[in-house]
């Protein structure tokens, strides 16, 4: 058993950090970090650098947790989060929101959405204090 969080290097994905490590912390489960990225992307600023992961890590470790880290190149980012999710067997996934435009989700998608959509878990989704 396990809850898997989908991080991403800014304030949305701090906060989904945030709270996947309390319930893990509250529920003695292992947490399971999935920061990825497109193969097809040269930048991504959500992606984070190795040394900000292993920081990441080395932080939730230190605060009794049991961390497991996806920080990988993939095809597509919430059948990652789903796919971790499955091989796990978490019984939560918790992702950060965002607000976007109407014309920005026709655009874009949201992976957010097709990760509460897709997966065989609850999902809950967070967003940053005001």
């Amino acid at each position: 058993m396990s809850i898997v969080v989908a991080y991403s290097a800014d304030r949305y994905g701090a906060a989904a950090l945030e709270h996947a490590a309390d319930l893990a912390r509250k529920d003695r489960t292992r947490l399971v970090v999935v920061n990825a990225t497109l193969g097809s992307s040269l930048v991504d600023n959500r992606f984070a650098h190795d040394a900000d992961i292993a920081a990441l890590r080395d932080r939730l470790v230190a605060d009794g947790l049991d961390v497991v880290v996806r920080h990988d190149v993939v095809d597509d980012l919430a059948e990652a989060v789903v796919a971790a999710a499955d091989e796990e067997q978490a019984t939560l996934i918790v992702v950060g929101i965002r607000h976007r435009t109407p014309v920005g989700k026709l655009l874009l998608g949201s992976v957010a959405q097709r990760i509460i959509l897709e997966a065989h878990c609850p999902v809950l989704a967070v967003k940053p204090a005001g």
